[in-house]
Formats: structure tokens, sequence, C-alpha cells
């Protein structure tokens, strides 16, 4: 699995937007669309939630492509 660490200026960053900031998908339509269909994990859990608030330490995954973003 291909790990990633993505660096936040903020408090936190929502999911769909870390997804597109973090080049994992190329529109936010795209994660928005991967995040509903429960195809994102937060912390190993699913996440259908959008607008989930993402801080720093959390560790977001997408399995099929084999993607681990961890905030820093």
């Amino acid at each position: 699995m291909e790990r990633f660490e993505t660096e936040i200026s903020g408090e936190f960053i929502k999911l769909d937007s870390l997804l597109k900031f973090s080049g994992l998908t190329e529109t936010g339509g795209i994660a928005k669309e991967i995040i509903q269909e429960g195809r994102v994990k937060l912390n190993g859990e699913v996440c259908t939630m959008r607008g989930k608030k993402i801080r720093r330490g959390d560790v977001v995954t997408i399995d099929e492509i084999g993607a681990e973003i961890v905030v820093v």
C-alpha cells in the first residue's frame, strides 16, 4: 500500500477536499462519489460523510487503489 503524508495548515480539512488536495482524485465530484459508495475508510472504519472533518493524525485509506493518506 502506498502511503502519502499530507500537511494541512488549518485545524481540519473536509474528507472530499482531502482526496482532491492529495491528488488521489482528479475532481471533487469523483471524491464525493467514492465516499458515498463506502469505498473510503477513516481510521480503519468506512466513512460515507464527504464533509467529515479530518484532523492531524487521522488516516484515510482507499483499499482498492492501495493508498493511505496520513494527515500531518
